[in-house]
C-alpha cells in the first residue's frame, strides 16, 4: 500500500480517540480476517491489504494462510482468490470493520449489486469469541461454516494455533467436523496455491 493509500484509509475510517500510549494499555483480542478478490491483481492487492492491517492503530498481523483458488459462490465472474489473516488488536469489533471497509474502499472495491465481482473483500469471521447480532455487524460471522473458501484457510492457521503474540488464552473459532468440510470443499472445488502472501519479501 502506498504511503498515499494509507492516508486515506486514516481518513475513511472512525479516528480512534485513544492515544497510541493508552492503546497500548488495552488488552489485545484475536480476530480472523477473511479475505478473496476476483477482478484484477489479486494476489498484490490481498498482499497490499496486510500492509494496511499491520499498520492499523495497535493491530498485528500474526498469521495468514495460503491463497486459495475457488470458482464463485452464488456469484458469477472469475474464480477466487481467498486467504485468511489472524490479527492481534486493541481495536474493537466495530472500530475493525470499518477499517476493513475503509480498506475495500483504498482497494476499488465497488458494490453494483449483490455478490458482484469485486477487486477486494475483507470480511470480520471471528473476533474473540465475541458475538454480534446488529444490521452491520454479525459475529461469528454467519455464512463461514458454509464456504470452503473460508474454512479451508481458516483450518490451515488454525492448525498452528494459537499464533505468536501478547494474548495469553487460547480460544479459537469452532471449524465444523472434517467429513463436512471435505464434503464442501469437494463441491465448491477449492484449491489451495503453492506460495506465501505474508509475510512479505
Amino acid at each position: 500500500m502506498s504511503s498515499e493509500a494509507s492516508d486515506e484509509v486514516s481518513r475513511a475510517w472512525p479516528t480512534v480517540s485513544a492515544s497510541p500510549e493508552a492503546l497500548a494499555c488495552v488488552p489485545r483480542a484475536r480476530a480472523c480476517i477473511g479475505m478473496g478478490g476476483n477482478l484484477g491483481e489479486v494476489r498484490v492487492r490481498l498482499q497490499s491489504a496486510l500492509r494496511g492491517l499491520n499498520a492499523l492503530p495497535a493491530t498485528a498481523v500474526l498469521a495468514v494462510s495460503s491463497a486459495y483458488q475457488t470458482a464463485p459462490v452464488d456469484a458469477t465472474g472469475p474464480d477466487y482468490l481467498n486467504a485468511v489473516a489472524v490479527l492481534e488488536s486493541a481495536l474493537g469489533p466495530q472500530e475493525l470493520l470499518a477499517a476493513l471497509l475503509a480498506l475495500e474502499l483504498t482497494h476499488d472495491r465497488e458494490r453494483p449489486y449483490h455478490h458482484a465481482p469485486r477487486t477486494l473483500d475483507l470480511d470480520l469471521l471471528w473476533y474473540d469469541d465475541a458475538t454480534r447480532a446488529t444490521p452491520s455487524l454479525s459475529l461469528p460471522h454467519p455464512r463461514m461454516t458454509g464456504r470452503a473458501f473460508v474454512l479451508e484457510p481458516l483450518a490451515e492457521v488454525l492448525a498452528s494455533w494459537p499464533p505468536s503474540g501478547s494474548v495469553t488464552h487460547s480460544s479459537q473459532p469452532a471449524l465444523p467436523a472434517a467429513d463436512v468440510r471435505a464434503a464442501l470443499r469437494q463441491s465448491q472445488g477449492v484449491r489451495r496455491l503453492d506460495g506465501h502472501l505474508w509475510p512479505l519479501a
